[in-house]
């Protein structure tokens, strides 16, 4: 079995004119978990292949099938990253050339970082300040936003596979209620039902 990952880079604004931070992430495909998140003020492979390590050594997860989905970018492609996703036994994934929407896990999570109301919007007035910010929003992202993608549990419990019971839970519950006043309900109830496979773009399969 594959475990999918997908890993992005971000600027992040600076106060500074001229200046950028960088935001690497690693995200599950699978649990919608951010398992890797860094901010640097430059983009490197070697920063990019260093995270990759953490990440694997930190979920333990070295060796066990994982594809490691990214953008064309030059840190991503660098030889410094491909010797590293080498040693640690990741598979490299690729977005299609000039193909946007080819990563659609992490821009969709970089969509709810940037606009998340505590967003500084004029931007970060220094590396602390952006590292401290991105450290209390994956902590939130992780353990307390319940992600519509994933039923509405968070991604840390679906990493940890509480989501199981969770979403049963909530099956029989809504069953429940329905018995109770079926009237109340013009059709079925939400589907509950556990989410088994993710795929990175299952449109492409469909439309082959």
């Amino acid at each position: 079995m594959r475990l999918p990952r997908s890993t992005h880079l971000t600027h992040l604004p600076s106060l500074t004119i001229g200046m950028r931070f960088y935001l690497y992430l690693i995200v599950d495909i699978f649990s919608r978990k951010i398992v890797g998140a860094e901010v640097h003020e430059a983009e490197l492979g070697e920063k990019a292949s260093e995270l990759l390590q953490r990440s694997v050594w930190n979920e333990k997860c070295e060796s066990k099938g994982l594809i490691l989905h990214s953008d064309n970018g030059s840190p991503m492609k660098s030889f410094t990253m491909q010797a590293k996703m080498y040693d640690l036994g990741v598979v490299a994934s690729h977005s299609r050339p000039r193909v946007s929407n080819d990563n659609p896990f992490s821009e969709s999570l970089f969509r709810t970082l940037k606009y998340c109301p505590q967003w500084p919007r004029a931007g970060f007035t220094d590396l602390e300040m952006a590292r401290e910010w991105v450290h209390t929003f994956v902590n939130w992202y992780n353990t307390e936003h319940r992600h519509s993608g994933i039923k509405y549990v968070t991604p840390k419990q679906r990493h940890e596979h509480e989501d199981v019971q969770i979403l049963e839970q909530r099956k029989k519950l809504y069953e429940q209620k329905k018995s109770e006043k079926p009237g109340r309900w013009s059709g079925k109830t939400r589907n509950w039902d556990f989410i088994v496979e993710v795929e990175l773009n299952p449109e492409n399969r469909k439309a082959a």
